[in-house]
C-alpha cells in the first residue's frame, strides 16, 4: 500500500508549492519513494517538484485529459511510490469554468482526501465559517485537515485551532513565516538554479521543525498498488524524433514524450548550444524561455539555417509557443532590440508592452479534437499571409484568436498541446 493527498488552499498564494516541494524533499531525505503530481497544466511547478522529489513530476489535468487516462497516469505511477502528493491549482474550487479542472475536482475523481493550506496572517476566528463553507460546499471533497501558514505565534494559532475546533476539521499545525524559503513565482520561477537546492533543504528543515509530517501522513489515504500493465509495442521505431531541449526550450510533458518514444527513436538537441540539427523524420520544438538567450539563439546561425533547411524540404515540425516564437523572423526583446531568428515563418513576435494570455484552448481540425493550454506574454505581428488551420476554443467553448500556423509540413501555435491521450490513428506519427 501506498500513502497519498492532495494539498489545496481556498486562495492563491498561500504557499502550496513551497509547502509541496519541502514534504516533497524532506520525506525523500529519509528514504521514502515520493511520487509528486501537479494539478492543472502548470510546467514550472512540475520541474520543481521534480527536483524535490529526485523523481519526474507529473500533471494531472481533468479539462486537457480525459478521465480514465487520469486516474490511469495516478494509478501508475503512485503504485512505485510510498508516499504521492498532489499540488492543487488556484483556490480549492477554482476551474475552467465552475470546478471543472479544479483541485476539489481532482481529489473527487481520485478520492483523495485534501489538506488545506491556509495563509491566515491577517485573520483569527473569522476563519471558522471559511472553513465552514469549504468544508460543506461539496462533501464529497474529503477535507482531512488544515495547515495555517504565515503564523508568527502560538497564541495567534490558537484562534485558529479553535476555528478548527468548531467546524470540525483537524487542525495539522501551523508554519511561521521565513523568507528564506521563498519559491520566485511564475515567470521568475525557473531562475533559482544555482539555490534551488538551499531553499528547498531549507524548506524541508523549516517545515518539518515547526509540523508533524507523520501526522500528515497519518490523515493521507492508502492507496492500493495495482498490477502494472504491460505497454503497447512501438510503431514506426525506425523513425527518427529530434526534440529540443536545453535552457531555452524545457517546457514539456512527461507523458508526451512518453508517447513519442513509442512512436520512434527520440534524440535530443539544443538550439542554443549545437551546430548541427539530427537528421530526423520529426522535429519537437518545444517552449520555454527563449527570450532570455535570444542573444545565443540569434547568433547560432548554423542551427537556425539548417531548421529553415528541414522545413523547407518538407520535414514534419511542430512547435508551441517559445518553439513557434524561435520559427519566426524574429524576436523582439522588452527594450525593443530584434534579434534574428530561423525565419521559417514572416511574422515577429515581440515582448514589449507585455500581455497575457492564459487559458485551456480546444484545438478542432478536420476530424481531430485535442486540448491544451495557453499562457505567454509575447504578441505576434506580421501575420495575416500565413496558411492557418483548424479553430481554436476556449473552455467555455468560444472561438478564440490564437492561430495555428501552417508552411508546408511545419505546424506551430502558442497551444501547449496533449497529445498523449490521443490513439494512434488521430495522429501523423
Amino acid at each position: 500500500m501506498s500513502k497519498a493527498f492532495l494539498i489545496a488552499a481556498p486562495w492563491s498564494n498561500s504557499g502550496k508549492t513551497t509547502l509541496t516541494l519541502g514534504l516533497a524533499r524532506w520525506l525523500t531525505n529519509q528514504g521514502f519513494k515520493v511520487q509528486a503530481f501537479k494539478c492543472g497544466p502548470d510546467y514550472i511547478d512540475t520541474i520543481h517538484h521534480s527536483r524535490a522529489a529526485k523523481k519526474a513530476a507529473i500533471n494531472l489535468d481533468t479539462v486537457m485529459m480525459p478521465e480514465e487516462h487520469v486516474i490511469t497516469l495516478f494509478n501508475t505511477y503512485q503504485q512505485e511510490a510510498d508516499i504521492s502528493i498532489i499540488e492543487g491549482v488556484m483556490g480549492l474550487f477554482d476551474g475552467a469554468v465552475k470546478d471543472q479542472g479544479s483541485s476539489a475536482a481532482l481529489a473527487k475523481l481520485l478520492d483523495i482526501p485534501v489538506i488545506l493550506v491556509v495563509n491566515a496572517s491577517s485573520m483569527a476566528y473569522t476563519m471558522a465559517p471559511i472553513l465552514h463553507g469549504l468544508k460543506t460546499f461539496d462533501p464529497n471533497v474529503k477535507i482531512a485537515g488544515v495547515l495555517f501558514n504565515f503564523i508568527k505565534t502560538e497564541s495567534h494559532y490558537s484562534f485558529l485551532k479553535d476555528a478548527c475546533d468548531a467546524v470540525g476539521i483537524p487542525s495539522l499545525g501551523y508554519i511561521p513565516p521565513n523568507n528564506e524559503i521563498t519559491i520566485p513565482s511564475r515567470h521568475l520561477g525557473l531562475h533559482i538554479e544555482d539555490t534551488f537546492e538551499t531553499v528547498v533543504e531549507k524548506a524541508a528543515s523549516h517545515i518539518a521543525t515547526h509540523i508533524s509530517i507523520p501526522q500528515i501522513i497519518e490523515v493521507a489515504k492508502e492507496i492500493e498498488r495495482f498490477q502494472k500493465e504491460i505497454g503497447e509495442k512501438k510503431l514506426n521505431s525506425n523513425k527518427i524524433i529530434a526534440i529540443a531541449n536545453d535552457e531555452a526550450f524545457s517546457f514539456t510533458y512527461v507523458e508526451n514524450l512518453k508517447w513519442l518514444e513509442d512512436k520512434g527513436t527520440i534524440v535530443y538537441f539544443s538550439p542554443v548550444h549545437d551546430h548541427k540539427l539530427p537528421d530526423a523524420d520529426y522535429i519537437y520544438l518545444a517552449g520555454g524561455y527563449p527570450e532570455l538567450h535570444l542573444k545565443k539563439l540569434s547568433e547560432n546561425k548554423a542551427m537556425c539555417t539548417q531548421i529553415k533547411a528541414a522545413a523547407d524540404q518538407g520535414v514534419i515540425i511542430y512547435a508551441e509557443c517559445g518553439g513557434m516564437m524561435y520559427l519566426g523572423k524574429s524576436i523582439i526583446d522588452e527594450s525593443g532590440v530584434a534579434y534574428p531568428m530561423a525565419q521559417v515563418f514572416p511574422f515577429t513576435t515581440s515582448m514589449e508592452n507585455k500581455k497575457l494570455s492564459l487559458g485551456y484552448r480546444k484545438v478542432v481540425w478536420n476530424d481531430l479534437e485535442i486540448w491544451g493550454h495557453e499562457f505567454h506574454y509575447s504578441s505576434v505581428s506580421n501575420d495575416d499571409s500565413i496558411s492557418k488551420i483548424g479553430h481554436v476554443f476556449s473552455a467555455r467553448e468560444k472561438e478564440v484568436i490564437t492561430k495555428i500556423y501552417t508552411y508546408k509540413n511545419v505546424y506551430a501555435s502558442y497551444i501547449h498541446l496533449y497529445w498523449a491521450a490521443l490513439k494512434q490513428e488521430n495522429i501523423c506519427i
